[in-house]
């Protein structure tokens, strides 16, 4: 494993060495990629602003490597692609982006590889500064320990993302080692991630008023989700204590929602709007500017413009649209089924709707900023109110059924969707069904909160990690992803093609020849049947 990042990576800073020297204090417009890389680390850290430059480089890696940068494309790709929903439309021309759209994924893939190697990297500098700055004697106590509960955050939420990408992974919590270790166990990497967010609810209520930087509250919100996937993970102490986590979870999101720093938007939209960063519903984001970071998602929903030529990333159908209520906001929120067309004065109408949240209506019209620009200023969500609101009703519903409390929880949400900020009106479903939900049971209580997280998170990095978590991935794939017919001409081998090893991602092959202390997942070495996956897994 670390052999490559000790010295592969080190060339474009494994250590703390490349690092901004400006960050997320002005927001990313501000960014500069300036590289220190000259400097002696031991010489480095005298002064504070040595040290907000070091955890600026931390945040630098969640945007570096363009295309498949970690929070550029990387996330939407591995998370959304491997679903029945997207697909990489006829524009694609790597085989790594097609790997995952059809479940072919090899331990080979340029995602998978540079996922391991970033995260790996964010870890080691958080490494870095964590130990620097239990050696800075200079430093005033409380300075030192909110410094170290950023980089520990940042660290949990690297480790969060590896665990449910690999499995256990190599936990490495200081500078310099890791090299020829071998996988921890998943739960051993959940404590790891419970211990570092938790020591992040340490930091000060007022330590930043941006949602792109640690914050208390962020580590609450990201705490109650841990807890959640933790509780549904098949593991020794996700078995043991699941009932716990699911209370955990439950206490978590609470406290996010009691400090009354939250609320959902009236308009769904505003979420992904560039201007309306640092809303009142984001908690924790990852800030995006076009002129810094610019081959990401919203490239790639929209490169084609107004045409029906298909972009990389791609609705497998037009489905998804139609079955959305119209009544509901996040039909015409997610999906671009018409879209008003500066160059021609009038709607434009795609044959196969593009992804609305991605789309910068304020910028695509202008004629300083090129039309297939549009969207690569927006922010990628981590966590936002709604999906708090969702977990405590997901895990109340797991933990005691349908409580009014669940209750509560999920009808805000939907109270939302069926809410026209446009005309200040409540609207119902078209169907003639309620709005609030009520009277269910547990199991049905179950299919209507996931399918509330469908229709929020429209490709927002979590149907894969949400279908993995419920052990349906299979199930769900072949029962959802369009037939021939319903792709309207271009057909999918999603299919044929999945099976229970897409429940993790392959290790990076080249890891796996560097450190023989790493095996890889089952399945991806050839292994026929279910392997660890039992009956529980569908």
């Amino acid at each position: 494993m670390i052999r490559k990042i000790n010295n592969k990576v080190a060339a474009r800073a494994i250590s703390y060495l490349l690092l901004l020297t400006s960050h997320l204090f002005a927001g990313c417009a501000d960014l500069d990629q300036t590289s220190i890389s000259s400097i002696d680390r031991d010489d480095f850290y005298k002064s504070k602003q040595d040290v907000e430059t070091s955890i600026n480089g931390i945040y630098q890696e969640f945007t570096v490597d363009g295309f498949y940068g970690m929070f550029n494309n990387q996330s939407i790709y591995i998370n959304d692609l491997q679903t029945d929903y997207v697909k990489a439309g006829a524009q694609t021309n790597s085989a790594h982006i097609r790997e995952l759209s059809n479940f072919a994924i090899q331990p080979t893939n340029l995602f998978v590889g540079y996922a391991w190697e970033e995260h790996y990297t964010a870890i080691n500098r958080a490494n870095v500064v964590i130990d620097k700055l239990a050696e800075a004697a200079w430093l005033d106590e409380q300075s030192r320990q909110n410094y170290t509960n950023e980089a520990r955050f940042l660290r949990a939420l690297m480790y969060f993302n590896l665990v449910r990408y690999f499995g256990g992974v190599p936990i490495v919590v200081h500078d310099g080692e890791g090299e020829g270790a071998p996988r921890n166990s998943i739960d051993e990497v959940y404590e790891q991630i419970v211990s570092d967010f938790t020591a992040a609810e340490s930091l000060p209520a007022n330590y930043t008023t941006l949602d792109s930087r640690a914050s208390s509250l962020a580590a609450s919100a990201l705490l109650s989700k841990v807890y959640l996937v933790w509780a549904q993970t098949l593991t020794e102490k996700g078995r043991a204590n699941q009932r716990e986590y699911y209370q955990k979870a439950i206490q978590y999101a609470q406290k996010v929602i009691d400090s009354g720093k939250y609320r959902l938007l009236d308009k769904f939209i505003d979420n992904w709007s560039v201007d309306k960063k640092n809303g009142a519903e984001h908690i924790f984001s990852i800030e995006h500017d076009r002129t810094i970071n610019a081959n990401i998602t919203g490239h790639c929903t929209f490169a084609t413009n107004w045409s029906n030529s298909e972009p990389v990333l791609l609705a497998t159908s037009d489905k998804y649209y139609l079955q959305t209520d119209p009544r509901d906001q996040r039909r015409d929120g997610s999906w671009a089924k018409r879209l008003y067309d500066p160059n021609t004065g009038s709607d434009f109408e795609f044959t196969i709707p593009r992804f609305r949240k991605y789309i910068d209506s304020l910028n695509y019209a202008n004629p300083a900023s090129s039309g297939n620009a549009a969207g690569q200023s927006t922010n990628t969500t981590i966590i936002r109110y709604a999906e708090v609101l969702l977990i405590k009703a997901e895990a109340e519903n797991e933990l005691n059924g349908p409580t009014q409390a669940a209750y509560d929880a999920i009808n805000q949400v939907r109270r939302r969707a069926y809410w026209s900020p446009y005309n200040n009106i409540q609207y119902t479903p078209s169907d003639g069904s309620t709005l609030e939900l009520s009277g269910l049971s547990q199991s049905e209580f179950r299919e209507r909160l996931r399918e509330e997280r469908r229709l929020e998170f429209v490709l927002e990095g979590q149907r894969w990690f949400d279908l993995c978590r419920w052990h349906i991935l299979v199930k769900y794939v072949k029962a959802h992803t369009p037939t021939d017919a319903e792709t309207l001409g271009t057909k999918t081998t999603k299919v044929q093609n999945i099976s229970k090893k897409n429940y993790l991602l392959p290790l990076p092959q080249d890891q796996i020849i560097l450190n023989p202390n790493l095996e890889q997942n089952w399945g991806y070495s050839g292994e026929t049947g279910d392997g660890p996956y039992g009956a529980e897994y569908e």
